[in-house]
């Protein structure tokens, strides 16, 4: 098959929307199909096109930023040609050309399946809520003209008006989750180089933006520290999000409780990514909304349970797996002592990798894509 996959970035970008997109073309790719991805130059050092892990990737020039999006002048020519050149296209939101993709699609005779990585949730301000509603009502459009919309899990669709006109089209798909081993001596020397031997080590990763949560997890900590002062919350990521200045908000947290707290800066090497859920206790999700953050999954595959905001899409991973603890959203307190619980008996909470990767199976993941694909074709 000649699939074309469109969505506003891909790698070397670090996000789990992108992941999730590099690992499905990725293994489709492996399986002999021809996969395009049609994505931003968000970097200017990009090449223009190039191929990875048998993937074409073609990057657009960006004339400037609308909140999250890039407005690329050049999509609309670009979209139709290739949409033209492949059999059938996906589609990941949120996509600020999600309409304009399916209505070439449509005019060209081709087949959309989108894939819905969350309904957008931007910040409060005027601006974020004018480019929330319309976008939102963009996507609606390109719903409608879909043949299937793939979602992560049926408890976020159940629950996501966005998503509810359209449950004829919902098809549930677990995402693809890919992460090495943890390599157990260099585990143990990042935490001497970090002087953490002896401490409890919260994690906490991702973007840091509202939807997020981590203002309630920086709030959370002098209720978990009265009770394990040993305890040090750890922080993978990138703070200086270019849509997004959140964590200027929650600075004089992280200020207040420095002796606490370490930054250890957007990490971009997976084996490093590995080794740090691994050098963690516990995983901290403290989310306002979140459709599936795969870091969840990662972490579980790492031998590391969680302590998750019970949220829809977000709680699945700890109901399915068992391997840790859900607690009231927005509540620091809650947060707290779902922490302490997990930190004090966690092993509790630990289940191997083979029981974790029984149910979050990347291959089986690319069957079920697969599958989409070929009934639009054939």
């Amino acid at each position: 098959m000649r699939i074309l996959t469109v969505l506003t970035y891909y790698y070397p970008h670090w996000t789990g929307l992108t992941a999730y997109a590099r690992l499905l073309a990725k293994g489709l790719a492996r399986r002999g199909h021809q996969v395009t991805v049609l994505t931003s130059r968000y970097w200017s050092t990009l090449p223009r096109e190039e191929t990875h892990n048998g993937v074409r990737i073609v990057r657009l020039n960006p004339w400037f930023r609308l909140s999250r999006g890039l407005v690329m002048p050049s999509f609309p020519a670009a979209a139709y040609r290739l949409i033209k050149e492949h059999d059938v296209v996906q589609i990941h939101t949120p996509l600020l050309e999600s309409w304009l993709v399916t209505a070439l699609a449509r005019r060209l005779g081709k087949k959309v399946v989108l894939t819905h990585h969350g309904d957008l949730v931007m910040p409060s301000g005027q601006f974020d809520q004018f480019v929330q509603w319309t976008v939102t009502s963009l996507m609606k459009q390109a719903l409608r003209s879909s043949a299937w919309v793939t979602i992560h899990t049926k408890d976020y669709a159940d629950n996501s008006p966005f998503l509810s006109p359209f449950k004829e089209k919902l098809v549930y798909v677990l995402p693809p989750v890919e992460i090495p081993q943890p390599i157990p001596g260099q585990v143990a020397a990042w935490r001497r180089e970090l002087l953490v031997e002896d401490n409890k080590l919260v994690g906490f990763a991702g973007r840091f933006v509202e939807e997020k949560g981590f203002d309630f997890l920086l709030k959370s900590i002098p209720y978990v520290v009265e009770r394990i002062p040993e305890v040090k919350f750890v922080y993978a990521g990138e703070v200086n999000v270019v849509y997004e200045s959140f964590f200027e908000k929650c600075r004089h947290w992280v200020d207040r409780w420095s002796d606490h707290v370490i930054m250890l800066g957007l990490l971009t090497d997976v084996q490093k990514v590995a080794n740090f859920y691994a050098m963690c206790d516990v995983l901290a999700l403290p989310s306002r909304t979140d459709c599936f953050p795969m870091v969840q999954v990662e972490a579980m595959l790492c031998g590391t349970p969680a302590v998750a905001t019970d949220i829809p899409g977000l709680r699945v991973p700890v109901r399915t797996t068992g391997m840790g603890l859900l607690v009231r959203p927005q509540d620091e307190r809650a947060l707290a002592e779902g922490l302490v619980e997990v930190l004090t008996n966690r092993e509790r909470y630990v289940k191997s990798r083979e029981e974790i990767r029984a149910i979050f199976d990347l291959e089986k993941t690319v069957d079920v894509y697969e599958g989409l694909f070929e009934s639009l074709i054939y």
